[in-house]
């Protein structure tokens, strides 16, 4: 893969997150949530960092960073929405690189935020991102937790909550672990979900109809394949621990954050 490539990170930030109300602005080691995640993004090397916010309080708590912000509208449905109008207002050309970091990935490694720029100049898909080898049976029957299975070249072959590849015979006799293999190489892939695409294709991304196949397992990424677009996945050469998306997240990330330190 080429090294330091040129690329813009953009985070999308929903202050109204259902689920953690007011999560861009949560505190973590007394720090707004976003600003990590931003740190974590200009640690990568980036061009640019971009936060794509929905309310100006996001904005006001960015003011002591090098991270510009783009005023979204309230009412997109998901990031990728938010992300092209994002392209649209700081004016990206077609072929600018942007890395799609979400917003509750405090812990972030640099060298995944990277690798999948990298991934993504030095291939021909649509779009990249990253996945990670599955170690036990508990996260491969998850349906939070989205697998994916990839063809030779390294394109998805299709994304899914559901146990993929299934071992059939092994299954049959025992689903509490995971089979062996005897070639070493991650049998079972968990998906990073994080995006590299050129800021063109994510505006076509975003004014495609969804997909029957997303809309019967949620996942947004099913519209590119549905759609006849390659996905280009290299395994992250670092761990990302688990994004903030709940209270409970957010004390495991403080207690994470103050081991660490």
């Amino acid at each position: 893969m080429p090294t330091n490539p040129d690329f813009i990170v953009a985070i999308p930030a929903r202050y109204a997150a259902s689920r953690l109300p007011g999560k861009p602005l949560r505190l973590l080691g007394g720090e707004p949530l976003v600003v990590h995640v931003a740190r974590r993004a200009l640690a990568a090397g980036a061009r640019e960092v971009w936060v794509a916010a929905d309310d100006n309080r996001i904005a006001q708590a960015l003011r002591e960073t090098d991270v510009r912000v783009a005023m979204t509208s309230p009412g997109h449905v998901s990031g990728t929405d938010r992300l092209a109008e994002c392209a649209q207002i700081a004016g990206w050309s077609d072929d600018t690189l942007v890395v799609n970091l979400q917003g509750d990935e405090p812990f972030a490694p640099a060298a995944g935020i990277r690798a999948v720029a990298e991934l993504l100049q030095s291939s021909a898909a649509a779009m990249a991102t990253l996945a990670a080898p599955i170690q036990d049976a508990e996260t491969l029957f998850d349906p939070n937790a989205v697998k994916l299975v990839r063809s030779d070249s390294g394109d998805a072959l299709y994304f899914s909550r559901a146990p993929i590849p299934w071992p059939r015979d092994a299954f049959a006799k025992d689903r509490s672990r995971l089979p062996g293999n005897a070639d070493g190489e991650p049998e079972w892939l968990r998906h990073i979900g994080i995006y590299a695409y050129r800021a063109g294709f994510l505006r076509r991304f975003a004014a495609m109809p969804p997909g029957r196949l997303e809309r019967l397992e949620s996942l947004e990424q099913l519209r590119v394949l549905e759609a006849g677009h390659r996905i280009a996945v290299a395994i992250t050469p670092e761990p990302f621990p688990p994004g903030v998306d709940t209270p409970e997240d957010l004390a495991r990330a403080e207690a994470t954050l103050s081991g660490a330190g």
